[in-house]
Parts: structure tokens; C-alpha cells; sequence
């Protein structure tokens, strides 16, 4: 298992067609990649007490929760992940939330995307490469 600082957490809703980002003020943080055959994290959020409604509505509301996170700087790429929220906890004046799910490898899609868009648009060799280049 690999232990990383969680920097910054934004619960992610769809609401029609809209996607709501909830961004969640974190006190403290940590995301663990359990490294397991279902390649599961654990993500676990230590936040404000006022918060607890709105994590204990989500809970019973949704099976599934997406969330995006930033681990170790805040100046990195923000990673999704589908998660069920696993308990919702009370400490003190603060709370912490436990998530469980997996991370979405959205790079490797979009480059999945793009090589096939180019490929089924005619490009081969060298101007297929080229062209790769341009669009990432």
C-alpha cells in the first residue's frame, strides 16, 4: 500500500445536465492506493462537524459518488474516482469521511479518443504522429 497527502477533495453531482463540483474544505487528508486486485483507494477526508449532513445525505442518496481530489500539491492534475462513501464519522468539532472506490483514468481515454479520431480520419506514419503531437 501507498499512503499519499489529500490536498483538496470536490464531490462531483450530476443534476440533469449539469455537473454540480462541491468543493470541500479540507482540514487534513489522506488517500491510500490499496494496490489490491480491484485496484481500490481508500480516501479519507478530515473536515468541519458542519459538514456532517451533507456527507450523511450524500451517503444515503447515492450508491456511487464521484469525486475529484488533488493528492500531495495542490498544483497537480486533479484525479477522478468513483467511490462509495463507506462511514461518515464524528470527531469532536470535526468529522471525517471515508471513501472507497477506483480512479478513473481519464488520460488514457482521451489519448484512446484521439489516436482512433486520427486513424479513422486517414492519418498513417509520420503524419499521424505529427498530428498526435498537435492535438495533445
Amino acid at each position: 500500500m501507498k499512503t499519499f497527502k489529500l490536498k483538496a477533495l470536490d464531490i462531483l453531482e450530476s443534476n440533469d445536465e449539469d455537473i454540480i463540483h462541491h468543493e470541500i474544505p479540507l482540514l487534513d487528508g489522506l488517500i491510500i492506493n490499496r494496490e489490491d486486485d480491484q485496484n481500490r483507494w481508500v480516501i479519507e477526508a478530515y473536515v468541519n462537524h458542519s459538514l456532517i449532513s451533507f456527507f450523511k445525505d450524500l451517503k444515503e442518496r447515492k450508491d456511487e459518488v464521484m469525486i475529484q481530489v488533488k493528492i500531495t500539491k495542490e498544483s497537480n492534475t486533479p484525479a477522478t474516482f468513483i467511490t462509495q462513501i463507506i462511514t461518515v464519522n464524528e470527531i469532536g468539532p470535526h468529522m471525517n469521511v471515508l471513501f472507497m472506490g477506483t480512479i478513473i483514468d481519464r488520460q488514457k481515454g482521451i489519448i484512446k479518443e484521439t489516436l482512433q479520431k486520427l486513424v479513422e480520419e486517414g492519418y498513417q506514419g509520420e503524419s499521424l504522429i505529427k498530428k498526435f503531437k498537435e492535438e495533445i
